[in-house]
């Protein structure tokens, strides 16, 4: 049986933000992978692409469960797409780990973003959408995307992994840049940042 396309079909939900507990609790295992589950997927690239993000955690449209989508390009700017259920990640040791400083942001925090180092090569692995066994290879930045989003399904935002004093600076950006981001967004698309800056004066 081929596996279904779950990249198409979904509806555009609204983002979960930090600060909603669903976004800071670990999440429940995924053991049915039935049409509940592909329509939720469905939704998250939906939402995903809508929000021109390159990854999307369960958590991020409110439910607790443990699955992420990701359409993302590795060091060799090659795409990679897919859903990763129960996801576990491996990150070099010793020698063969090699830290990457990058600005990383949240779609769950808008319109910030702040440097974090992370190992610039993961090893996902876990079930796709089917049940079957999968294994995402990530450098660049899926390396960075796997680990934030199975980050996300263990109840833990970047943020979390941020000094004090640097995350009060994204802190007071997400601030400045929160009225360009409805209640709903991105089911209403973000305000243009012109129309922001000339209501802040």
């Amino acid at each position: 049986m081929n596996a279904p396309d779950l990249t198409t079909g979904g509806t555009v939900r609204p983002i979960t933000r930090w600060g909603t507990p669903v976004m800071h609790a670990p999440t429940r295992p995924v053991t049915s992978f039935d049409e509940e589950l592909h329509a939720l997927v469905r939704d998250m690239f939906a939402t995903m692409a809508a929000a021109e993000g390159v990854g999307l955690a369960a958590t991020q449209v409110g439910v607790d469960l443990a699955v992420f989508v990701y359409d993302c390009p590795d060091e060799d700017d090659r795409r990679h797409v897919g859903v990763v259920c129960n996801p576990t990640v491996t990150l070099p040791e010793g020698r063969a780990r090699k830290l990457e400083s990058a600005d990383e942001g949240c779609l769950s925090f808008p319109g910030a973003w702040a440097p974090l180092s992370r190992p610039d090569h993961a090893v996902c692995t876990g079930q796709d959408a089917t049940g079957a066994d999968v294994e995402v290879v990530g450098t660049g930045m899926l390396a960075r995307c796997l680990q934030h989003e199975t980050d996300h399904l263990a109840g833990t935002v970047f943020g979390d992994r941020l000094p004090g004093r640097i995350r009060k600076k994204l802190q007071a950006q997400h601030e400045r840049m929160a009225s360009r981001y409805p209640d709903d967004w991105p089911v209403s698309p973000r305000l243009p940042l012109q129309q922001v800056e000339d209501e802040q004066g």
